[in-house]
């Protein structure tokens, strides 16, 4: 499945529901015309706090930008799963149930590598953030609330609709269920 082509028809879809242009989807992201226009053209692949900008904008989840077009259940395995990286590809997330519409929740693994933080935009007004802690060590910090620190099996619910950031000062891959609500 190609990511880019993906993306830019979902992007596309949502701003014809809202009959959005591109100057006005612009506004809404902070995002510029000319890279909009790219990504809905499939020619860019975005960067995830790119992809939350969209997002928020649209005032959608953020897998809602990933979703298929598929509404049949199906099987997700590992080697098919929809996979971001940030720039420099120390934090990755690999997104199960993309392919199911009108969802309010999302559901990913994130990988933060060893001395390596990760900041997260702000999601969606009212969201909820649900981690599950599976090898490693994690530290979680937002403006609203001091810094969490998670060891494996520990779980950590908090406000997402303000930028969080992810820390990992161990020594191996922190890894981690995320589930985003958007109520």
């Amino acid at each position: 499945m190609d990511l880019g082509a993906v993306i830019a028809y979902n992007m596309k879809t949502l701003r014809a529901e809202r009959n959005l242009s591109l100057g006005q989807l612009s506004k809404l992201t902070g995002i510029s015309k000319t890279m909009l226009s790219d990504m809905e053209k499939g020619g860019s692949n975005p960067t995830i706090n790119t992809l939350w900008k969209i997002a928020h904008g649209f005032n959608v989840p953020y897998s809602r930008l990933l979703d298929g077009v598929e509404s049949e259940p199906s099987l997700v395995t590992r080697e098919e799963l929809l996979h971001q990286s940030e720039e420099c590809a120390h934090y990755r997330v690999y997104f199960y149930f993309n392919t199911i519409p009108g969802r309010n929740f999302e559901i990913m693994i994130g990988e933060l590598d060893p001395h390596c933080e990760h900041a997260t935009a702000s999601h969606a007004p009212n969201s909820q953030e649900y981690l599950y802690l599976i090898s490693g060590a994690l530290k979680v910090k937002t403006k609203l609330i001091d810094v969490q620190t998670l060891r494996p099996t520990d779980a950590l619910c908090f406000d997402s609709s303000v930028e969080h950031t992810y820390i990992n000062d161990g020594d191996e891959v922190a890894t981690f269920l995320c589930v985003n609500y958007y109520p």
